[in-house]
């Protein structure tokens, strides 16, 4: 037996476990439901990897505990960094896709702890390289409120899976924009944590140098703010963490927040192009702050946006490198296992010196103290998540006739040289042209979220974005539960 869709997506994460504690549905049904809704949509929309029937069928088999959060609700993890022992976690690579985990990631283990059932594992870019979901090993993921536009990366079929209906809540992370950036795209609430929150663990510490971070993308800010209560917390193989909070971050989620200053704008850092619907996002979130009791004011951090993206890119292309040559290493993959871009990226990766790297991760420290400054002032950044709405699928691919050229540079071994030219970083800085606000809180370590506050008139999501100081996660949240209840976006979706 299976629940009615249309009952079903009128709940949320906890609301689907509240049915369950009070007896009105069975977790069986439940997945049903959403395995249904899997069948629906995945030929339109294609946000799966792969399912894990075998995986919810043996969860369902075990004694239901309907004191845990999240008894009984389906869930999708993405498949990127959430291993679950025993199933393939293919990173969107032809050279993943038959390596088994030999254990659960930490944040897989405390889901499983907070009673959710594990559906399937979503779709993404190679290595979530990308903030669009297009990798050539599954095919690209679609966007449901329009199938010809992305639902942005590298959490895109998550994203896309949520917005569709297929369950309410999904796994997601973020290394420069990956929960944030889908979550504009598709109409959801995405918070990225600071760094150190939720643990990596145990196969990672601090991979990308500490950029990355473990979350969710839902439809309810109460959705996000429980699963983190679930995933937060020291772990004893991890680096380091955050200091515990002082009560649950649901709790805290729903208190009367005070009058905050938020200082706001919309121009890209790097100076390129800002679609007029992405500066209206802005102009109405602040409309709506002033009228919640917000100081609000046009302000931004100055930070040098070139330069810090650059020290992104450096970082990320050195962690291809490393990416690449150590799957080819363990796992015995060939070059050709690995999409052109990555190649490519791999390339300009081992040109990059130890000295080099070590320069560009000093300079983050700089990157924080300008943050820190804007925070002395205000309490939050207001921008938009990103530079304009959902792109088309194919709009970022790489022109055949760069692969060419890249692939010549790699073989002769003169990624180096190109890195210095003009025209390399004229591409590099383009390539983040429409998402130039979401690495700064990825180098600072700072929490940030998209809200879901604005469409398109063409109907399409435009979230913006808020970035916060150190150790803001409760205030986001109080944020963001006072935006969800004055501008309510949870019975938006898409006909699909």
């Amino acid at each position: 037996m299976s629940m009615k869709f249309e009952e079903y997506v009128q709940h949320d994460a906890m609301g689907l476990a509240e049915l369950v504690r009070q007896g009105e549905v069975q977790p069986s049904e439940l997945v049903s439901t959403a395995l249904s809704r899997v069948e629906a949509v995945q030929p339109q929309l294609n946000v799966l990897a792969r399912r894990m029937d075998e995986e919810h069928r043996r969860q369902l088999q075990q004694p239901l505990d309907k004191a845990r959060p999240f008894a009984g609700v389906p869930f999708l993890l993405k498949d990127l960094f959430q291993e679950a022992a025993g199933w393939p976690t293919g990173c969107g690579s032809r050279s993943m896709q038959h390596v088994k985990a030999d254990a659960d990631a930490d944040v897989v283990r405390r889901w499983r702890e907070a009673g959710l059932i594990f559906i399937g594992q979503t779709n993404t870019p190679e290595f979530g390289a990308r903030n669009v979901t297009e990798p050539l090993v599954s095919g690209p993921t679609r966007n449901p409120w329009d199938k010809s536009r992305t639902p942005g990366g590298s959490s895109g079929g998550s994203a896309s899976a949520v917005a569709a209906g297929v369950v309410p809540m999904a796994g997601a992370n973020d290394g420069g924009g990956s929960i944030r950036i889908p979550a504009a795209c598709c109409g959801l609430f995405g918070l990225k944590v600071g760094r150190g929150r939720v643990s990596l663990g145990p196969q990672f510490g601090e991979p990308m140098n500490g950029v990355a971070v473990q979350g969710v993308v839902s439809r309810s800010v109460r959705d996000t703010a429980a699963s983190l209560d679930a995933l937060q917390g020291p772990e004893p193989h991890a680096p380091y963490f955050m200091p515990g909070p002082s009560r649950s971050y649901l709790e805290a989620s729903q208190e009367p927040l005070r009058p905050l200053r938020i200082g706001f704008s919309w121009a890209s850092p790097l100076g390129t192009e800002v679609h007029p619907e992405a500066r209206l996002a802005v102009e109405q979130a602040a409309h709506l702050l002033a009228s919640l009791g917000h100081h609000v004011e046009e302000a931004e951090p100055e930070v040098d946006g070139t330069q810090l993206a650059q020290d992104f890119l450096l970082n990320w292309f050195a962690c291809q490198a490393a990416i690449v040559d150590d799957i080819i290493e363990r796992h015995g993959a060939r070059a050709s296992d690995f999409e052109p871009d990555t190649r490519a990226m791999a390339s300009v990766g081992r040109s990059v010196s130890g000295p080099e790297l070590m320069r560009s991760l000093g300079r983050w420290n700089d990157h924080v103290h300008a943050l820190s400054r804007f925070h002395q002032r205000f309490d939050f950044w207001l921008s938009p998540t990103l530079s304009a709405p959902p792109i088309r699928i194919g709009e970022m691919d790489t022109p055949r006739s760069l692969q060419l050229i890249n692939e010549l540079v790699s073989g002769l071994k003169l990624s180096g040289l190109l890195r210095h030219t003009p025209q390399f970083k004229h591409i590099t800085i383009q390539n983040l042209a429409w998402t130039p606000y979401t690495q700064l809180a990825n180098i600072t370590g700072r929490p940030a979220m998209s809200v879901p506050l604005h469409w398109s008139t063409q109907g399409l999501p435009l979230g913006v974005q808020f970035t916060g100081a150190l150790d803001s996660e409760f205030k986001l949240l109080q944020l963001a539960f006072q935006l969800e209840a004055a501008q309510p976006w949870f019975d938006r979706r898409p006909a699909i």
